[in-house]
């Protein structure tokens, strides 16, 4: 960009310095024919203003399109911001979302961990009374077996005495 411009004042200083050094022959009178009449002028200063006037033809036209880029500039700013906070917004949705649904999850395998506790925990009784039945039974069998025993001992000894 700079360089447009550098090279835009180069020009017009160029410009600048051919008519200073001709000005003679820029101001000489001619007969000029505009096609539908003729006049006396300055071919040098009708040129000359020619070129004045482009130039400020293109520098308007310039400042125009710089000024339209720059408000277009601004307009996609505020709707890309826009479009950021709603994005910004969305993403906290999601968030919270994912907060409630690990939340949620984290709930639901605890009460299956305390369901889980709770049924081994009916189970281990279950067991432990099941195993103290059983060691009673076992232990009513052995005694069972040690009275008959010692019966038998008994009328063994009262049969034979020594």
């Amino acid at each position: 960009m700079k360089a447009k411009i550098l090279l835009l004042v180069v020009g017009i200083v160029l410009i600048a310095a051919f008519a200073a050094l001709n000005v003679e022959e820029f101001t000489r009178i001619s007969t000029l024919n505009l096609g539908f009449t003729t006049m006396q002028l300055s071919l040098g200063l009708v040129m000359l203003m020619l070129v004045v006037a482009i130039l400020v033809i293109f520098l308007v036209t310039t400042v125009y399109m710089h000024s339209t880029n720059l408000l277009e500039a601004r307009k996609h700013d505020k709707q890309l911001a826009a479009q950021r906070e709603l994005a910004d917004k969305a993403e906290a949705s999601r968030f919270t979302e994912l907060r409630r649904y690990l939340e949620s999850q984290a709930a639901l395998t605890m009460n299956q961990g305390n369901d889980t506790v709770a049924a081994m925990d009916r189970r281990m009784t279950q067991t432990e009374k099941l195993l103290l039945d059983r060691l009673e039974q076992s232990d009513n069998s052995n005694a069972a077996y040690w009275g008959h025993n010692d019966d038998a001992l008994l009328r063994n000894r009262q049969l034979n005495p020594l």
